[in-house]
């Protein structure tokens, strides 16, 4: 734990570069975004506060700042300002607007979708839209169906599904954009350190053969769910 050139403090996220072999982590605790080549680090963003990342077909990558609630676009190489690509109205729950963006997720379409923490939902902005739409939660903070309790990790599978880490509710929905409600596919049999419970779930990701990974966050695991569609 340190703010030195090799040290992290507090990393929120890692992604992988494929194109130049590199590993980018957001390095929340040292306000940065730091990439790491063959044990040579590098800082590509300063002053952010940075907690999600993502990168998209075309290798562009996508930051999360939770202090200015927006998602900026960066082009690899060409750390200046980048390009805002969702919220940046200011803090609250505007459709335009967001109140502490975690996690991210961009798709095929350069669709770009936020958990949207304090709002308790996760927005999708579509490439170059002035505001987004909600695609899971946005009921108000809850337990039912059609909410969601401070949303971490959030991953849309090919066919388009949405699913997302419910923090507080200790599970992780499915959502089908346009849908009034999702479904809950992990967890939510209360808080706890059963096979069937999770405590805390933040981190989600698929692998190719369709196998859910969720990082089990209060329980100090990961966890691997075959997801039945």
């Amino acid at each position: 734990n340190g703010s030195r050139m090799h040290q992290l403090n507090n990393p929120t996220d890692v992604i992988v570069d494929q194109q130049n072999q590199a590993i980018i982590i957001a390095d929340r605790g040292n306000r940065r975004v730091v990439q790491w080549m063959n044990q040579n680090q590098q800082v590509v963003i300063e002053n952010i506060g940075c907690y999600g990342l993502a990168m998209d077909k075309h290798g562009f990558l996508y930051v999360s700042d939770s202090g200015n609630n927006e998602v900026r676009r960066w082009t690899m190489g060409e750390y200046n300002e980048g390009v805002i690509v969702a919220g940046g109205n200011g803090k609250g729950s505007q459709v335009n607007q967001l109140d502490y963006p975690s996690f991210i997720f961009v798709d095929e379409d350069q669709s770009v979708y936020v958990s949207d923490q304090n709002n308790h939902r996760v927005m999708k902005w579509r490439k170059d839209a002035k505001e987004g739409t909600i695609v899971a939660g946005g009921n108000g903070q809850g337990a039912n169906l059609n909410q969601l309790s401070y949303p971490e990790g959030v991953v849309v599978d090919d066919s388009g599904q949405i699913y997302v880490a419910d923090y507080e509710n200790h599970r992780v929905m499915r959502w089908c954009e346009g849908k009034e409600e999702g479904e809950i596919v992990v967890g939510g049999n209360g808080k706890g350190n059963q096979s069937d419970q999770l405590n805390n779930p933040s981190g989600l990701s698929f692998d190719n053969k369709g196998n859910l990974y969720v990082v089990d966050r209060l329980n100090h695991r990961v966890g691997k769910f075959e997801i039945i569609l």
